[in-house]
């Protein structure tokens, strides 16, 4: 069986970044047993200077982008839509706030290096579930902590995680090395290290990108 690897280059802060891993499972399961795909859930910092307790969402992005309020909840009602088409479900009254997320990342990093590939996938989503979900505060580490037991991962070793600076310099090498290499919005979607596809795509165009990776793999 061939394997493709898939670097989902992506914030939890970044609800295209939930949509576009809703897809991205779509087409996994469209493409099926045929293809071994593993998911490396990369760090990318949408806001890395946010201050503790974080900003109003419609205050954020109408400074950040230069948008008026209405179309910020226009924006906002169009990825809810295309959530709820692929099975994500935001917060009936969307999020208030937006937290930073480098704790988050530092959990990420753990639950691949320390648990694998599936436990980090779980956590991933349960840490998008948290943030646009239960819309909760990030900055609160106990929501975090729900997240990591909800992942069925050890809460435990989590909290001396977050009560330290552990894996801060790993994540923050990673995310250096996806600027580096020209990454600056997300999500990015990047195949066996070499093709890129950004934004929240359809199920469609992810399956044919790892079609297209086993078929190049196979005929190596």
């Amino acid at each position: 069986m061939k394997t493709v690897r898939i670097d989902f280059v992506s914030d939890i802060a970044c609800p295209w970044c939930a949509v576009g891993l809703a897809s991205l499972e779509k087409a996994l399961s469209n493409v099926g047993d045929d293809v071994n795909v593993e998911i490396y859930f990369q760090p990318f910092e949408l806001n890395p200077h946010m201050p503790p307790g974080g900003q109003d969402v419609i205050e954020h992005l109408t400074e950040k982008y230069g948008t008026t309020v209405s179309q910020v909840k226009a924006n906002q009602e169009n990825i809810r839509k295309r959530a709820a088409e692929m099975g994500f479900q935001f917060h009936p009254e969307g999020r208030k706030w937006v937290y930073n997320t480098f704790n988050a990342h530092r959990l990420l990093h753990w639950a691949l290096h320390e648990h694998g590939l599936d436990q980090q996938r779980r956590l991933k989503k349960e840490l998008l579930a948290s943030y646009f979900t239960l819309a909760v505060n990030m900055d609160d580490l106990n929501h975090l902590i729900n997240a990591v037991e909800r992942a069925g991962l050890p809460i435990d070793r989590a909290r001396l995680i977050l009560e330290s600076d552990e894996f801060a310099t790993e994540v923050r090498n990673q995310q250096k090395k996806y600027t580096e290499l020209g990454i600056t919005s997300v999500p990015s979607i990047i195949f066996d290290n070499k093709y890129l596809i950004q934004g929240a795509q359809a199920p469609d165009m992810f399956a044919s990108a790892v079609r297209d990776c086993a078929q190049e793999s196979e005929g190596q």
